[in-house]
């Protein structure tokens, strides 16, 4: 399988984005290339939709993804996916909602686990008595995010 890599300069600070060439594979915070990037039209929609997403303009990504992980993995993804732009849970929040609730930590470990950060928005995810926890991105980031939504909901 091959794998496209490119840098995408956010208002943040530079993001890596990762490709199969036909889905996106990875976000990473920071500039990742040790190559030169690659120009892919995947990429050229992601950083359309990044654009508008910074500007308030876009509340649902459209570029398809491909993530790799468990079934456990992808329930909690693709619940990160329905948290409503500008909107927060918790990690025992998206427990229920996949019908595990006991499973909050284990939420916890699979938004660790996301590859594709603020496409599939784990930013969105909280801790049960409202502060912020982990990202890998940093807090600061997070907390970025968090009010660039709540400005243009």
């Amino acid at each position: 399988m091959d794998s496209y890599v490119t840098r995408y300069d956010s208002p943040f600070g530079p993001i890596t984005l990762q490709s199969d060439g036909q889905a996106l594979t990875g976000l990473d915070f920071g500039d990742k290339l040790t190559t030169r990037g690659q120009t892919l039209q995947l990429f050229d929609k992601t950083k359309l939709e990044l654009d508008e997403y910074f500007a308030g303009k876009r509340k649902v990504f459209t570029v398809p993804l491909s993530t790799k992980g468990s079934p456990f993995q992808q329930k909690v993804w693709n619940a990160l996916l329905r948290i409503p732009y500008g909107e927060t849970c918790s990690y025992a929040d998206i427990a229920l909602e996949i019908e595990n609730p006991k499973a909050f930590r284990a939420v916890g470990m699979a938004n660790n686990r996301n590859k594709i950060g603020i496409i599939i928005p784990c930013h969105r995810v909280i801790g049960k008595d409202g502060t912020l926890v982990g990202y890998a991105g940093g807090l600061e980031f997070k907390l970025a995010l968090l009010d660039l939504e709540k400005r243009y909901r």
